[in-house]
């Protein structure tokens, strides 16, 4: 599986993004994608994640609804809908596949992902 990242950017605070991951190859197995980010200094970090079959989300506690994550099987992409976005979401954003079940308990650890894609960066200026 090939995950290519796009639609990052700089952008105000207060404005908006859409990130994009584009999944090529065996996507049938896999089970669900999520969506990372790395700040400067910092470990990287779960933002969301969404099941393939049946679409079930999950959220980081901390965005408090800014962001929404959605995916078109059709075309094998994953989005990511930033809105109100603040300087502290600045970082790299890595979209991530997993071909194992990922439940609350461990979609939000780094292990349980198997591929990873470049990571696309997104600045938000104050």
């Amino acid at each position: 599986v090939q995950l290519q990242a796009s639609g990052g950017g700089l952008v105000q605070a207060g404005g908006s993004l859409r990130l994009s991951c584009a999944a090529s190859g065996n996507t049938f197995s896999v089970y669900g994608m999520g969506w990372f980010r790395q700040a400067p200094g910092k470990e990287r970090e779960f933002v969301a994640a969404i099941v393939r079959s049946g679409g079930n989300t999950y959220y980081a506690d901390f965005l408090k609804g800014r962001f929404t994550i959605s995916r078109d099987n059709a075309k094998n992409t994953v989005y990511l809908q930033m809105n109100s976005l603040k300087p502290e979401d600045t970082a790299v954003y890595y979209c991530a596949a997993a071909l194992r079940r990922i439940t609350i308990p461990t979609m939000s650890s780094l292990s349980s992902y198997d591929y990873w894609g470049q990571g696309t960066q997104v600045t938000v200026s104050s």
